[in-house]
């Protein structure tokens, strides 16, 4: 090969070279961009929009078998529930927004003259009435105390699992009337916020989020979730509180401020230990929240009265403050289904609207 052809093919060779490299880094660059642009499509999908990426905990990986199984039971037992056993009774109970124009008609008698449209009846020369429909739709955020005081329970059901059920049965009433569904569950702090959404599928996400999320607070704080629904909920919704309630902290304005933005339902969930001790020798007790522990002589009829005594006192401070704020309360047990005492709260507030 002539030598003077040698430069340009060396220079086309390693023009090449350089071409292949750029190429390859161009490619390997791209694809860091989309791993990235991924991650943090799901991190924002996990943890919610609302909430900083890193505050929120949340399941790891995929659910176990166990753990689908009781979803699964959860989402198929409140179905029924629903369908079956609280038909209308929900929709009776939460009205829409308001009341939305949808056409004008001819008057006929019996027609409310409030409702006649005075501009098109002086062009008609007849008169004419307008028709309203009620805006159904509403958003219903359900908040669930997921703290380890809900680890607890006598009668074969954590007080934690009475809570995935009864927030499942509230999502699906939700969602069998086109209802928007939102879910924050708390410890002392936001553990997870679902953004209020529709379908029977997101009922799904809301059960196994309940059943899944690893919690990161130990104690509870009522007043930091109630403040933080008051920050990120701006339109008017139906807000479902469940709780065991076992807190001394002063929640009492945050919950006046949703309650006065919004329509406010309180659920607490006990079990009956919780009032009542048997006696049974000396039993050792230990908070689940701060992990303090005791000794308790139950044999002594003076420790089983004061301990019943503190357990009724809590309840009563805590109607009392519902019952000044207007807030209704349903009280749930352990020992008994969610369908009873809910579709109970339902008759009576319908009887109590009409």
């Amino acid at each position: 090969m002539p030598t003077a052809l040698l430069a340009p093919l060396f220079i086309a060779l390693l023009g090449a070279a350089l071409a292949v490299m750029v190429g390859w880094r161009l490619a390997s660059w791209r694809q860091r961009k989309m791993d990235q642009a991924a991650a943090r499509s799901e991190a924002h999908h996990t943890s919610g929009r609302w909430l900083p990426e890193g505050s929120m905990g949340g399941a790891k990986g995929g659910l176990s078998a166990e753990l689908l199984a009781q979803v699964r039971k959860i989402h198929i037992s409140t179905a029924h529930q629903v369908n079956d056993l609280m038909a209308g009774e929900y929709t009776s109970v939460f009205k829409g927004r308001g009341m939305e124009f949808e056409e004008v008609r001819e008057y006929v008698p019996g027609d409310d003259i409030r409702t006649i449209d005075w501009n098109v009846t002086a062009r008609m020369q007849s008169p004419y009435v307008k028709e309203f429909r009620e805006e159904r739709e509403l958003v219903v955020m359900i908040l669930v105390d997921i703290s380890r005081s809900g680890d607890f329970g006598t009668s074969g059901r954590l007080k934690n699992e009475v809570a995935a059920e009864l927030a499942a049965t509230l999502a699906f009433a939700a969602t069998r009337n086109n209802d928007k569904v939102g879910l924050l569950l708390f410890t002392d702090r936001v553990e997870r916020f679902i953004p209020p959404k529709k379908g029977r599928g997101h009922v799904w996400r809301v059960i196994r989020e309940i059943m899944a999320c690893e919690r990161q607070g130990k104690g509870t704080d009522l007043g930091e979730a109630l403040s933080f629904l008051n920050r990120v909920l701006r339109r008017k919704a139906v807000v479902f509180l469940l709780s065991d309630f076992l807190v001394e902290e002063d929640f009492e304005t945050p919950l006046r401020i949703v309650n006065r933005r919004h329509d406010l339902v309180v659920f607490r969930i006990t079990d009956p230990r919780e009032h009542s001790i048997p006696s049974v020798g000396f039993v050792a007790v230990e908070d689940a929240e701060d992990g303090r522990r005791a000794w308790l002589d139950t044999n002594s009829k003076r420790v089983r009265e004061s301990f019943a005594r503190e357990a009724n006192r809590r309840s009563r401070e805590l109607q009392t403050r519902l019952k000044r704020l207007k807030v209704d309360l349903v009280e749930l047990s352990t020992t008994e289904g969610v369908a009873p005492p809910l579709s109970r709260y339902f008759r009576s507030r319908e009887r109590r609207i009409r």
